[in-house]
């Protein structure tokens, strides 16, 4: 396993992320994994013996059965591993038991605590923007959380490139604790990200966690042209939206790449993601052990600068405005260009 640095706080995370989304299983979540408690000690033992290091939950996940699940795992390792869990969802009918409010966030990260048997969080990231608090108010909150030594840094996930800056700027401005990193969605058949969010992301010197790298399971392998795995979790929740034909290409793309190294697709979808510079960790899941060797895998995958060349080719977005304006007006603007002139 390997290690990067997440953003500049001098902690090594390993580059997989073990999620732990398909712990437990309530309500909803039935449909993205019921992993018992005998299940989940084998998977995180696994997880921790192939030296990933870092576990991301959520207290929403299967209503903090997740998070209890994952403390009972990690009990009597927690100094060997660094937790990330997440707040904004919907924990109650209460009018105040969602969203990033002062009440909220204090209510819910105390909750967490107790579910994970620990005295203090390593990433408290927000699940998402809410629309009813102001920023500053939710910065102000998880600023008093590191402060009090319950968490030791703040992220957020879900958010538009311009929230992310404002959120940078109020903490710049304030003094306040500021995101080192964003959890968001990135894949080979999905690379929106790559528009506003990356360029930020570079500039600002903030790490990235990668969820749903396999875009739902479509890049697993169980989806072609051809046909489908009827069994797979994407057959009967169709989530995260992609673009179908440029996946279809993508899978085609990977399967050559796949066969001549002699692993799976899925081992390509997270190689290629691996070797994107401004990814920090992809987070991956696993309900059967065998997913999870498979999974682990891809950290010795290697591609060849054509086969990067290639899978960019089929999966490049289509030019979008100012990108495209943007680009065209600082053609002569490259460091080399303005040597030659």
């Amino acid at each position: 396993m390997k290690y990067r640095e997440l953003a500049d706080t001098g902690i090594l995370v390993s580059e997989l992320c073990f999620g732990t989304m398909t712990f437990g299983g309530r309500g909803f979540w039935t449909a993205i994994g019921t992993t018992p408690q005998d299940e989940v000690n084998q998977i995180v033992n696994h997880c921790l013996e192939a030296g990933i290091n870092f576990f991301d939950t959520a207290n929403v996940y299967s209503f903090g059965l997740s998070e209890e699940m994952l403390g009972v795992a990690l009990e009597g390792k927690r100094q060997d591993v660094v937790i990330a869990t997440k707040v904004r969802g919907r924990m109650g009918d209460g009018a105040n038991q969602v969203g990033l409010s002062r009440v909220h966030i204090m209510n819910e990260v105390h909750a967490s605590l107790k579910r994970l048997n620990t005295d203090y969080i390593d990433l408290y990231q927000i699940h998402g923007f809410d629309t009813l608090t102001n920023m500053e108010t939710t910065l102000r909150t998880l600023d008093d959380l590191v402060r009090s030594g319950k968490v030791r840094h703040i992220g957020c996930s879900n958010l538009a490139a311009w929230q992310l800056m404002k959120a940078l700027g109020i903490s710049e401005f304030r003094n306040l604790e500021r995101f080192v990193s964003i959890q968001s969605y990135y894949s080979v058949a999905g690379r929106d990200l790559e528009r506003e969010i990356v360029p930020v992301l570079k500039d600002q010197n903030v790490g990235l966690l990668v969820w749903s790298p396999l875009a739902g399971g479509f890049l697993s392998g169980k989806f072609t042209r051809e046909g489908q795995d009827d069994e797979a979790r994407r057959a009967n929740f169709d989530f995260p939206p992609i673009e179908k034909e440029r996946a279809y290409n993508c899978v085609e793309a990977m399967q050559e790449i796949a066969t001549n190294h002699e692993v799976s697709i899925a081992q390509v979808a997270l190689g290629w993601l691996l070797h994107q510079d401004v990814v920090t960790s992809v987070i991956i899941g696993a309900k059967r052990m065998e997913q999870l060797e498979d999974n682990l895998k891809a950290v010795d995958l290697e591609l060849s600068a054509d086969e990067l060349a290639k899978l960019d080719e089929v999966s490049q977005l289509p030019p979008e405005y100012p990108g495209w304006m943007i680009g065209f007006q600082n053609t002569n603007r490259r460091p080399e260009e303005l040597a030659q002139s």
